[in-house]
């Protein structure tokens, strides 16, 4: 049987989600936690492939087991087994052909930026020391909804067959006075996309890069034309979407500390 599962992670001590041959990840030790209590080898395929340091509010997973599970108990007993900085909040049967990743129709990032020092947002928010314009930054980020090849913003010699994303949602809003949250939205991500999107607005609202010129970093299909990649440590991952053939999955809201 196929069982969804639904978790959040603090990513500080990972090298992603995937499994990496010299570093610990969140699916090697969810793996693990599950091969433990189903007394067997089992394998976890996650709905995408955070990177080192990066945060989920809300992970979707599958994995696949050989009899009927207790959702509740096990949720208990895996929250026993996994270290504190993983959280299981419920598993579920879905269909055989329900895959976490392919079966996803969208993905919600967060990125958090704040521009006075806090001893409590800085592990989860990127703190600037120059000034930004938000509502250039917002300009530029509406025009990501008019492209669909984002080769600009991808990490280069990736395994994927197409840099073709669709971008549904992406604003910059002050969530706080002095701290500010990038949402987001599209059927799928490239590699570094979200944090190489952040790093050239960011570009934007200091002055350094034209409306215009964000739109030919886009269109020129060339990293290096395209702004540096901003911190992992303020980058979440808070909601994966799917369609209605599997019940309506949302996001616990994960949002940093205000002190």
């Amino acid at each position: 049987m196929r069982y969804f599962i639904r978790l959040s992670f603090d990513g500080a001590a990972y090298h992603g989600w995937q499994i990496q041959p010299n570093g610990q990840s969140v699916q090697e030790t969810l793996q693990k936690a599950l091969s433990v209590l189903l007394r067997q080898p089992t394998d976890v395929v996650g709905a995408g492939r955070t990177d080192a340091g990066v945060h989920a509010g809300m992970m979707i997973a599958h994995f696949d087991a050989p009899t009927e599970l207790d959702g509740d108990n096990m949720v208990y007993k895996l929250n026993k087994l996994l270290p504190p900085d993983i959280a299981v909040q419920r598993i579920w049967p879905v269909a055989e052909d329900m895959h976490a990743r392919f079966s996803a129709t969208s993905r919600t990032y967060h990125y958090f930026i704040h521009t006075q020092k806090s001893p409590f947002l800085r592990r989860y928010s990127w703190q600037v020391t120059f000034p930004l314009d938000f509502s250039c930054m917002n300009a530029a980020a509406r025009r990501l909804l008019c492209y669909e090849d984002f080769t600009s913003f991808s990490k280069v010699n990736t395994d994927t067959k197409t840099n073709l994303c669709h971008v549904t949602n992406a604003v910059w809003e002050e969530v706080e006075p002095g701290q500010w949250r990038f949402t987001i939205t599209a059927n799928r991500f490239l590699r570094n996309m979200v944090r190489a999107i952040v790093g050239t607005l960011v570009e934007v609202g200091r002055g350094r890069m034209t409306l215009d010129e964000f739109c030919r970093v886009i269109e020129k299909k060339d990293r290096c034309s395209a702004g540096e990649s901003v911190p992992a440590h303020a980058l979440f991952l808070v909601d994966v979407r799917y369609g209605d053939d599997t019940e309506q999955v949302k996001a616990d809201k994960c949002e940093p500390l205000n002190g």
